[in-house]
């Protein structure tokens, strides 16, 4: 019988090396593309919704949003109501910043999956996404 201890660490084996080339291209941190995928997904937001969602401490989000502000990807403004509240948003080039991010290891993991696997194997990886998916389910998505 396998067990779970055994799983996760294969698991994890087999996922390193796929990380690192999903991740290879990337010319900012996981965790400023993680904010930039929260903002992508849920719109604008706090700092402290941001901090609990990525699961990182409010001066960690604090500095990540003050560096992606300087390079114009998010955008920090008052609440009309109440100006001790801070919307943060994701700009145009945020966005556009997040899709070349995102895209630089896909075109790997596609070419890999065309030119390596069989149909056969193509079926059974599709059929294997929603069950990882359900290992992160409250997770914020990349």
């Amino acid at each position: 019988m396998i067990t779970e201890q055994a799983t996760a660490q294969v698991l994890r084996e087999a996922l390193r090396p796929i990380w690192r080339q999903l991740t290879a291209g990337r010319t900012i941190s996981v965790g400023k593309i993680g904010v930039l995928a929260y903002l992508s997904k849920h719109g604008r937001t706090s700092a402290s919704t941001l901090a609990s969602a990525e699961k990182i401490t409010p001066q960690a989000i604090a500095t990540a949003v003050r560096e992606l502000e300087g390079l114009g990807l998010v955008a920090r403004t008052p609440d009309e109501q109440d100006r001790r509240r801070i919307w943060i948003e994701l700009t145009d080039a945020g966005r556009e910043r997040l899709a070349q991010e995102r895209s630089k290891g896909l075109e790997w993991l596609e070419h890999a999956i065309a030119e390596r696997l069989t149909a056969e194997e193509k079926a059974t990886l599709d059929s294997l996404v929603p069950i990882l998916r359900k290992l992160v389910d409250d997770a914020p998505t990349d």
